[in-house]
């Protein structure tokens, strides 16, 4: 039986690639996409995730708006990485599909009320302000959550968007303190492992050597973020963020990790929003995330590869 799933994200040309990756898999049912601002606002990011959907032939898919801002902070946007829209690389038309008319965090409540306790898992790939005001409204939906599978943080690889901050914990600190403290299995995918998901030149190229439009499209995305990647890091590629949640679903035994405490930073001067994962386990506090440290790329890129293939 596949595994139900909302995605939670702020399209992104790399959460394009994670949606794609959960479309193109049947071990994966994607209940609805619920949309947040974070890359860029709102109604870009509920626009591009329109325009995933239909650009994997997959309009039975629906998109729920959701929060516009942070719980209590104003927003902070990545253009400088993914552009003005938020999917720059490659112009896609208009979509056909309809916004849902419900709001994304009443989706969530709902869903979770409907399905049996135990089977959806959220994969918020952006900031989290959907699941803390989801957790909020209904804090009986808590119990009801399978697993939370997310990209953000990072330990070892420190910050990208602060010296001590990754992105999406940064944008809702206070949204990232409720959602790990509130007690749901975590799986944290942070930049320690999604930094070693470099892209290459020939798996870009393979990419765009496949049949229809999806291949083109993600070579596309590469080639326009993969720019800045290269300019901060100096690395060879870029960084596949977001499709490690999906492929932590696909394949666990891909990735390697620790059951660790991470408690998340509000208040520090520099340090607001920093996942202060324990990973030597020095605290005495008790752990509340499987925190992932390592990938194996290259299994990682075939997984991505074989998957992709099969889309439209």
């Amino acid at each position: 039986m596949a595994r139900k799933i909302i995605i939670d994200t702020d399209p992104g040309q790399d959460d394009a690639v994670a949606i794609l990756l959960a479309l193109a898999s049947p071990e994966l049912q994607v209940l609805g996409l619920t949309v947040v601002a974070g890359n860029v606002p709102l109604p870009l990011t509920e626009l591009n995730a329109r325009k995933i959907v239909e650009l994997a032939g997959r309009p039975d898919i629906p998109v729920f708006a959701g929060c516009d801002g942070p719980l209590s902070r104003k927003l902070v946007t990545a253009e400088n990485v993914h552009g003005q829209s938020g999917l720059d690389g490659i112009d896609l038309p208009e979509p056909a599909i309809a916004l849902q008319p419900q709001h994304a965090v009443d989706f969530i409540i709902d869903t979770l009320r409907r399905e049996p306790e135990g089977t959806v898992t959220l994969v918020p790939v952006g900031p989290l302000t959907n699941i803390a005001q989801a957790f909020r409204r209904a804090p009986e939906i808590v119990a009801r959550v399978q697993q939370i599978v997310l990209m953000g943080g990072a330990y070892f690889e420190v910050g990208n968007v602060t010296p001590a901050a990754e992105f999406n914990i940064y944008v809702d600190p206070e949204a990232a303190v409720e959602v790990f403290a509130a007690g749901v299995p975590l799986v944290v995918m942070p930049l320690d492992a999604t930094h070693q998901a470099l892209t290459s030149r020939g798996w870009i190229e393979g990419m765009r050597a496949l049949p229809g439009r999806c291949g083109p499209a993600i070579a596309s995305w590469t080639d326009f973020f993969e720019r800045f990647d290269k300019e901060k890091y100096g690395s060879e590629g870029a960084p596949l963020h977001d499709p490690c949640t999906i492929a932590w679903l696909l394949r666990p035994d891909l990735f390697e990790g620790r059951e660790i405490n991470v408690e998340i930073e509000t208040e520090g001067r520099f340090t607001t929003g920093m996942t202060v994962a324990d990973w030597w386990r020095v605290s005495g506090r008790p752990a509340n995330a499987l925190f992932i440290r390592n990938l194996d790329r290259e299994g990682f890129f075939d997984l991505l590869t074989e998957r992709l293939a099969r889309l439209p």
